[in-house]
């Protein structure tokens, strides 16, 4: 902490906040001389690092600082390898080592739970990667309304940095996408502004599979390719053509809706068709543009895998995947299981999981479209009561009246897949009074250069 005239400070970071940005605390001594308690955000700073920080109106209680100086540096700091790090919001901790992080994403987790009156024992060391970059299998680019086609600027979503690479995409995803990038910039086609919405290109969605090799490539504009759009769409489609044979899904659709969402009123098939294959635990998936599909596969593989070691499935057994989507974790466990039912509030999603089972032959799954809740009753009410329970929600957990309900259900073993530690410590103090006890929490990076930390959790039944 230090105390200081004006808008300059030398400071300490004391902790990171939960957008990775370290924090400090400064005393501001006005013209006055009324000393005021300053809690600074300080991005691209690491815990415990001594730095000179400016503060544009440090009479506001809470401000984002801008870091001049490194005076003492954190042994782990490391540049940066990507050149748009101090502008694109997307990978906050590239200067950072990996190991440094893995480390910081055990500790949160850890914390979590013990906020939460767990044993942070419990917890192992975070799972990472051989290799943390070029993991993802999907992108979604923003055009300007200039036409330039980039990635958010870090806390300003109407400014787009210019795309020249991204070091966390597919190689290939990034190519193909600053193709488009110049045939856009070649037909002179403009961008969609947000504030006067106006303009034709709006994003760039493009999807690969790392098992297959297909890729999709999904374009989102105001209006439709015909007209005086056909020719510079037809131009669109022979250069993909000519150099991206792995591209099975060329898409146009069309997205007048002021929100601003990847979305479609109408999809235009320009070559190929309206999805790809990709594979996971030797699955072959259907995957749509807006199909929700475990973005790093290599990392999804292991939450696989460790969902089904912990959850020891039988050939006798039923089991229910609650937030079960297109059956991500349905279809290698039904291979494993006697029957297994899954529950998911999205009615295209489980339409996806029944086709996907079908497309691998499993014919002892039934999938049920219905919040997690209300789909719970029902399935035990013609299913019975299950052996093994799994449940994957979104980040803002299942919450407690859903962990109640399984509580009540009384399964022997529950999975808990996580992608946010805290609303799962949250969730899971609520099996305890069921006579439930955690056994084992395992993190899983799939994210690497983010804060986003997965885990795959086992809670099990007491003996009464």
């Amino acid at each position: 902490m230090s105390t200081t005239v004006g808008s300059s400070f030398i400071t300490e970071i004391r902790q990171l906040d939960k957008n990775g940005a370290g924090q400090a605390v400064v005393w501001h001594e006005n013209e006055k001389g009324n000393s005021k308690k300053l809690k600074l955000t300080v991005p691209e700073t690491l815990p415990g690092e001594k730095v000179r920080v400016t503060v544009d109106k440090p009479e506001r209680r809470r401000r984002k600082a801008v870091l001049e100086e490194i005076i003492e540096a954190h042994p782990e700091r490391i540049g940066p390898a990507c050149p748009h790090f101090s502008l694109c919001g997307g990978c906050v901790w590239q200067h950072w080592q990996y190991a440094g992080q893995l480390q910081e994403k055990t500790n949160h987790v850890k914390h979590a739970l013990e906020a939460q009156g767990f044993e942070p024992y419990l917890v192992q060391d975070t799972m990472g990667m051989e290799d943390p970059w070029h993991y993802r299998n999907k992108m979604e680019f923003t055009f300007s309304p200039d036409g330039t086609l980039g990635l958010h600027e870090q806390g300003n979503f109407r400014k787009i940095i210019s795309l020249e690479t991204c070091l966390i995409a597919g190689k290939k995803m990034v190519e193909a996408a600053m193709d488009i990038a110049k045939w856009a910039s070649d037909h002179h086609l403009s961008g969609y502004n947000k504030d006067t919405h106006e303009g034709l290109l709006r994003h760039l969605m493009v999807r690969e599979s790392f098992a297959t090799g297909e890729m999709m490539l999904a374009l989102f504009a105001t209006e439709a390719p015909d007209g005086n759009l056909r020719e510079a769409a037809s131009d669109l489609i022979d250069r993909i053509e000519a150099k991206f044979p792995e591209v099975k899904s060329l898409l146009w659709l069309e997205n007048r809706d002021w929100a601003d969402r990847t979305q479609s009123e109408k999809t235009h098939v320009l070559s190929g068709r309206d999805f790809i294959y990709d594979e996971l635990s030797g699955f072959r998936y259907r995957i749509w543009y807006d199909t929700f599909f475990q973005t790093n596969p290599t990392q999804a593989q292991k939450l696989v895998d460790l969902a089904i070691e912990m959850g020891q499935p039988k050939k006798n057994e039923k089991m229910i995947d609650l937030f079960c989507g297109v059956g991500t974790f349905s279809l290698p466990f039904a291979k494993q299981v006697k029957e297994l039912s899954g529950i998911e509030i999205v009615e295209t999603s489980i339409e996806s999981a029944k086709r996907n089972a079908k497309d691998n032959g499993i014919t002892n799954t039934h999938f049920l479209a219905r919040d997690a809740r209300h789909g719970i009753d029902e399935v035990i009410d013609s299913f019975g009561t299950p052996e093994l329970l799994l449940l994957d929600p979104p980040r803002s957990g299942a919450g407690g009246k859903v962990m109640r309900k399984i509580g009540r259900a009384q399964p022997e073993r529950i999975v808990y897949v996580s992608c946010n530690p805290d609303t799962f410590a949250t969730d899971i103090k609520e099996l305890l009074p069921f006579g439930y006890q955690l056994e084992l929490v395992q993190p899983v990076d799939l994210f690497p250069h983010t804060v986003h930390v997965e885990c795959v959790v086992l809670m099990s039944r007491m003996e009464k």
